[in-house]
């Protein structure tokens, strides 16, 4: 599957990610970021444009309803901050960990999770269109009533997600791992696995495997 990548300018001026703090809105654009500090913070409604963010944190953080485009996030910590209701385009996240983050009601479109910490993140009611995670650990993570189009969750560990009222039709997790997976047999009807998987879900359904 083919994302759109990033638009990001290949040059880009350094910039401190306290500075929002001094705009009238909170927006952010064409700079690069790297080694900021911006944990325990409340903004509402942030925009972040056409942007690097390396080696920064963001724990505990509340950033419901941000907006963000074309932004590269590289090697940083937003554990357990609060994403609800964000619209996330061609971005990257890379090397991250986001253990715990609130993504609830959330808009994905031609997003890469690549070798990140998504344990226990909540997606609840979010929608996602082409969207990639990848050797990512998925751990109790929660994907509750979300539509996904055109997703793909390669070489990923899934153990404990629950998929509960999502279907998984078209769903490609043929190469990702799972010891337990919270799902409804009638929404797996299409979805893309191995045939390792296969047996545990005809495990799951009590069939006597000879």
């Amino acid at each position: 599957m083919k994302l759109a990548k990033p638009n990001i300018p290949a040059e880009l001026p350094q910039g401190n990610f306290q500075d929002i703090l001094f705009e009238e809105d909170p927006h952010l654009s064409n700079i690069e970021i790297e080694g900021s500090s911006f944990d325990n913070e409340v903004l509402d409604r942030v925009h972040l444009n056409n942007m690097v963010i390396k080696q920064s944190t963001f724990q505990h953080t509340s950033f419901e309803n941000i907006d963000i485009t074309d932004v590269l996030f590289e090697n940083c910590d937003l554990s357990n901050a609060d994403l609800s209701t964000a619209s996330i385009h061609r971005v990257v996240f890379k090397n991250c960990k986001l253990l715990g983050v609130q993504f609830i009601e959330g808009r994905f479109g031609n997003v890469t999770f690549e070798n990140c910490v998504l344990s226990m993140c909540n997606f609840g009611d979010s929608k996602f269109e082409r969207t990639q995670f990848i050797e990512s650990n998925l751990q109790n993570a929660d994907f509750f009533n979300c539509k996904l189009a055109k997703t793909i969750y390669s070489y990923c560990n899934l153990t404990g997600s629950s998929f509960d009222s999502t279907k998984l039709k078209g769903i490609d997790i043929s190469t990702s791992h799972f010891e337990t997976l919270v799902v409804k047999m009638e929404d797996l009807k299409g979805c893309i696995v191995s045939q390792d998987q296969a047996i545990h879900f005809a495990s799951m359904l009590g069939l006597d495997i000879r």
